[in-house]
């Protein structure tokens, strides 16, 4: 069982229709459909990289063509009880856009800051998600997004393979 927490604003929602590919110890890799109508966004495919405290998605519109790679910088609560596993993914609000064209965009740093300062996020949040965001800018910044990519990539032609 999936569920996205979310700070701003504070929800937790259960991820009842995504369709789980994979799943091992450090990743786990879905493909999703949009919870709520947006005018452009209508599915696409996440890997949470449960250790490195992030999630790489790709983001694919209403004609199933690409917007952008999109990157939550998330924190992962895991337990199991009677042999069921659920996950919860909080998401620490900074975030990183990679669209199509290589263009790279930090946003949502001023709701990390907002959040901070009323008291919804805890200090050792603040740090996990500006050490975690830091790690994976470097990762883009040294031109290895790539090795994220593959992760999604690889599940999805699986995915939309005929069987």
């Amino acid at each position: 069982m999936l569920y996205r927490k979310r700070i701003i604003p504070e929800e937790c929602v259960f991820l009842k229709d995504d369709v789980l590919l994979y799943r091992d110890n450090d990743v786990i890799i879905t493909k999703w459909d949009t919870l709520h109508p947006k005018k452009t966004l209508s599915h696409g495919y996440s890997c949470y990289f449960i250790e490195r405290g992030f999630k790489v998605s790709k983001f694919y519109d209403h004609d199933d063509r690409l917007i952008s790679w999109y990157c939550d910088i998330i924190q992962t609560e895991h337990s199991e009880k009677d042999g069921v596993d659920t996950y919860v993914f909080t998401d620490l609000l900074a975030d990183v856009i990679v669209y199509p064209n290589g263009e790279v965009r930090v946003v949502d740093l001023d709701e990390l800051a907002d959040a901070q300062r009323d008291g919804k996020i805890r200090p050792d949040e603040l740090q996990a998600a500006l050490r975690h965001l830091d790690r994976l800018l470097t990762i883009i910044y040294k031109g290895a997004f790539d090795t994220l990519q593959k992760f999604v990539n690889q599940a999805e032609e699986k995915d939309r393979s005929p069987a």
